[in-house]
């Protein structure tokens, strides 16, 4: 008797005691949710903080413009100015367009992790559901204490407890379990309300920039019907030399001098791939190669070497690459984004950057493009970009 009255008081303490465990992959998971979401932050902000010095680059364009008269003597500067503006609205459309896609990739994520934790809750939700129903079954029948009451011996009876606590703690593992699992699923579909709102606002906002691009067009297309096939000349000749690199080339070729890598360049050297993925050459003059691609197009180094510089062009806004073959140099001007660093070893067709928008000022439209050059180590001696690539 003595024997039974100690077993229930042992159940009955095992049963008191019982407390909800911690879980800790639970916590590594939340570890782990937290980092990504830090590190999406940090990409959102720095795609908002780009855009928006694309809207006041814009809106600087703009006022700039408005402040031009309308006569004929300042045909050609108005045809610039609008230039410039359908530029910079191109880019902040493409940026704006490049934030839609990475919404809609983390919309299509969240999407996808919600089915997965609404799938885990379900089963877990079933699993105790039949701990449950189990445990009821064994309170109505007594099986506890049946269970129990057949011990042989004190330490049976202390195996016994211990797993009937096992169980106990299973059960409060996987409440605990479908609590955090609840947590999860509302704050993804609050993360998910929030990313198809913000959906919903760029894209009206890429929808205002669309219209104001297609306005400006017609505008320079207008403008540049005023002048004359002189004026239109010298317009052209003007906004080519603008993008020239001569005095960039004659300062790096003193940082060449020396230069290993890419040594075996030569000015017979041919049969190269053009810089521009799936590109095709618009223009050779001289030295020069302007080569139109894709939207997103990738620039990569013709041959192995060096970067030696890397610059920011103050009229385009973009960035320009120069590298050191021996003591040969390639430019590559009009890239959107660069991959690479100064002084950093590129490979033959090596990744250098994304191709850059432009404007055709033929026709007024947006486009993109990439202005190649090369340059002998002898400012006397003059290369042709024609001679480097392969014939087709």
């Amino acid at each position: 008797m003595l024997k039974k009255v100690f077993i229930l008081a042992m159940l009955m303490g095992v049963l008191s005691a019982l407390s909800v465990p911690v879980y800790p992959q639970q916590s590594n998971q939340k570890q782990k949710s937290e980092s990504v979401s830090a590190e999406e932050k940090a990409r959102i902000a720095e795609q908002k903080r780009i855009i928006e010095e694309l809207e006041q680059q814009v809106a600087a364009d703009e006022k700039k413009l408005k402040s031009i008269k309308q006569d004929k003597s300042t045909a050609q500067q108005r045809v610039q100015s609008i230039t410039k503006q359908i530029n910079s609205r191109n880019q902040l459309l493409n940026r704006t367009e490049n934030e839609i896609s990475s919404i809609e990739k983390n919309i299509r994520q969240n999407d996808s992790l919600l089915v997965v934790t609404r799938e885990k809750q379900q089963t877990e939700s079933e699993r105790l559901a039949e701990m449950v129903r189990e445990a009821y079954r064994n309170y109505q029948q007594n099986n506890y204490v049946t269970y129990l009451l057949a011990s042989e011996s004190f330490t049976d009876a202390a195996r016994r407890i211990a797993n009937i606590k096992a169980v106990a703690e299973l059960r409060a593992k996987r409440i605990e379990r479908i609590d955090s699992l609840n947590a999860v699923i509302a704050n993804q579909q609050s993360s998910l309300a929030e990313r198809r709102q913000n959906l919903d606002a760029v894209q009206r906002k890429a929808e205002e920039q669309r219209k104001k691009l297609q306005s400006d067009v017609k505008s320079a297309q207008k403008a540049m019907n005023q002048l004359s096939t002189k004026e239109k000349a010298a317009l052209r000749e003007k906004m080519e030399n603008e993008q020239r690199l001569d005095a960039a080339i004659d300062a790096l070729r003193k940082l060449t001098k020396g230069n290993t890598a890419g040594a075996s360049f030569s000015r017979t050297t041919s049969n190269l791939n053009l810089p521009v993925e799936g590109g095709t050459v618009r223009k050779y003059k001289g030295n020069m190669a302007e080569i139109v691609g894709a939207k997103g197009a990738t620039v990569r180094s013709i041959y192995e070497g060096k970067v030696v510089e890397i610059k920011r062009n103050r009229i385009t806004n973009k960035y320009d690459v120069f590298v050191a073959h021996g003591e040969y140099i390639t430019s590559y001007a009009n890239l959107e984004t660069v991959s690479v660093q100064k002084e950093q070893k590129v490979a033959k067709n090596g990744r250098l950057g994304e191709i850059g928008s432009a404007v055709n000022v033929t026709t007024m439209q947006p486009e993109y493009k990439m202005v190649f050059g090369i340059y002998s180590p002898k400012a006397s001696e003059v290369m042709r970009a024609a001679d480097c690539f392969k014939k087709k």
